[in-house]
């Protein structure tokens, strides 16, 4: 496993994380899988696992917490994210600092940490002034109960906002961000990569699969997988994905990858390594053969040949997206 500095900071994530988002902890039987995940991840040199509180309403931060206190603090970086709904009231969503203080607490009880790593602001709060976060965050690190901040989510111009607010009132500066970044989606390419080249922040990309297409599991003219996500995810964002277009680009891929003998989803991975503003790839995985297949990523060189054919087959524009 190799390490990168989380942009300009000092801290050292590994290049492939472990995330929690489609952590199946259905009864005994799946929760005991996903403990083999994690104790594999540690086997193969991860250091860096990411959650967020919203995930299975606070089921995968005690989960984590719990799989995470087998080892040392000084071992592993652990995040979590604060913005959706974690109750019926007023104040129990967005960035105010009352729900971020608050919420805080919790997932710090919830994985039973002192502090946390990195915390994001999950998704843009219009209800709540930049300054408020921002200043919020500030003092959360300040107090020691985070150690970095960051966003998830954000426009260009929000992410900007956010550095300038903390460096006008020498606050504690955004660090790290988690946005969306893949083969299939690479919106970040046109402004926020250029600003947190700028300034020094790390970036830590979620989704790298683009929901499982980019394993090549979903096949043109071919039925879905029985048990896949297309089979059963309740905002069909992969079903989205299967488009004539993106299923043509993955089969070209697959052909690739084939010539280079290694999975798809491992070129897929490394592809996005190939960027030295990103610090770590979060990665999900349903069991430990998944998670080891991935961490062979790591360190991948991608020929000069390949990527110049990665590049064609996926004949990128620069567009825009609605973000969060």
């Amino acid at each position: 496993m190799k390490y990168r500095n989380l942009g300009k900071y000092g801290i050292k994530l590994s290049e492939i994380a472990l995330g929690s988002w489609v952590t199946d902890l259905s009864g005994a039987e799946a929760e005991r899988i996903a403990r083999e995940t994690v104790d594999a991840a540690f086997d193969e040199g991860v250091n860096f696992f990411d959650c967020a509180d919203a995930y299975s309403g606070g089921a995968a931060e005690r989960f984590l917490g719990k799989a995470l206190g087998q080892h040392e603090r000084n071992e592993f970086v652990v995040s979590s994210k604060v913005f959706f709904p974690m109750g019926p009231g007023a104040n129990d969503w967005g960035l105010s600092r009352k729900h971020i203080t608050e919420q805080l607490d919790k997932t710090l009880l919830n994985m039973r940490l002192d502090y946390l790593d990195l915390y994001f602001c999950h998704r843009f709060d219009p209800t709540t002034p930049i300054e408020e976060t921002v200043e919020t965050l500030s003092d959360l690190v300040k107090s020691g109960k985070i150690l970095y901040y960051g966003v998830s989510e954000w426009s260009p111009v929000q992410i900007t906002e956010a550095i300038h607010i903390a460096k006008e009132n020498n606050l504690r500066p955004l660090s790290v961000i988690q946005p969306q970044y893949n083969m299939t989606d690479r919106y970040i390419e046109d402004e926020i990569m250029g600003i947190c080249e700028k300034y020094g922040v790390g970036i830590t990309p979620f989704s790298p699969l683009a929901q499982g297409l980019l394993t090549g599991k979903y096949r043109k003219g071919q039925p879905l997988p029985e048990g896949s996500r297309a089979t059963w995810q309740a905002d069909k964002q992969i079903n989205n994905l299967l488009t004539e277009d993106n299923l043509d680009k993955v089969e070209k891929l697959l052909a690739l990858a084939e010539e280079l003998n290694v999975p798809l989803s491992v070129l897929a991975l490394a592809w996005i390594l190939r960027k030295q503003q990103v610090t770590s790839v979060i990665t999900g995985a349903s069991r430990a053969s998944q998670l080891r297949s991935n961490v062979a990523a790591s360190g991948m060189d991608i020929p000069e040949y390949a990527l110049a054919e990665i590049e064609e087959i996926l004949d990128y524009h620069p567009f825009s997206r609605h973000i969060g």
